[in-house]
């Protein structure tokens, strides 16, 4: 949306009876690494018992009022641009099920551990609609709610969406998230699937990212030159659909 982070602090919950202090060490070394990369302080933590191992990190930031980007800004007109390739819950079921290839498993890291912070360095001189992160609900479900926000109709063109390598042919062997279902229920009233598209990419388009990348809308003009420069920071990026009429409700069109 816009904020600069200043602070963050570690929340963990380790079994130290199932995994050794080295793992927790490696784990807190990253999240260091990346508060470091954001320009962040890290102040410190909080750390329990628990059965499963579970990181995050609480923030804190600033941004002034007039310049917070919202998913309610999608104006008509504006083309559809997805930053990073989906597909990182599709990915993460195979490794735990122990049948991902390492060279896949590679490339969705390097989507994870990627800040976004880059690309919003991009875009502030561009006149940018609405702005979001893929997260949990899927490149479905955040886009309907762009949609529902801006009370526009957009079209999603599934040909053009960026894929992690080995997605499409783990979800044609069923390695779908539970969470891929919640989501297609949860936009069933919203999403019109137009025209015939493979059932795997139907499954990715639903599929809940972890540390997805954003959702923006941006003038015709700009969205191609967006596009180039997001790519020459080594980050797949497309142009994945359009805005269209305003729509009360909001509406999803996948064509």
């Amino acid at each position: 949306m816009g904020g600069k982070p200043l602070t963050a602090m570690n929340i963990v919950c380790f079994p130290s009876s199932i995994y050794p202090p080295d793992v927790l060490k490696e784990v807190l070394m990253g999240g260091r690494n990346k508060i470091d990369e954001s320009k962040a302080v890290l102040l410190g933590g909080h750390s329990v018992e628990d059965n499963e191992f579970k990181y995050g990190l609480s923030v804190t930031g600033t941004v002034h009022p007039n310049k917070v980007k919202k998913n309610s800004g999608a104006v008509k007109g504006h083309d559809i641009i997805l930053t990073k390739a989906l597909g990182t819950g599709i990915i993460a079921t195979a490794l735990k099920g122990q049948i991902a290839d390492q060279a896949c498993v590679n490339e969705m890291i390097e989507i994870l551990t990627c800040l976004n912070k880059y690309i919003l360095e991009i875009i502030p001189v561009y006149e940018i609609g609405g702005l979001t992160d893929i997260t949990g609900f899927g490149l479905a479900g955040h886009l309907m709610e762009m949609a529902a926000a801006s009370k526009k109709k957009t079209v999603l063109y599934s040909e053009t969406i960026p894929l992690i390598t080995m997605a499409k042919e783990y979800a044609d062997m069923g390695l779908i998230p539970a969470g891929a279902y919640r989501n297609r229920n949860y936009c069933k009233d919203h999403i019109e699937i137009k025209s015939k598209i493979e059932k795997s990419v139907e499954d990715i388009i639903f599929d809940p990212q972890t540390s997805g990348g954003l959702l923006m809308t941006a003038e015709k003009k700009d969205s191609g030159e967006i596009v180039n420069k997001i790519r020459d920071l080594g980050i797949k990026a497309e142009i994945v659909g359009r805005v269209c009429d305003n729509h009360e409700k909001g509406l999803v069109e996948i064509v």
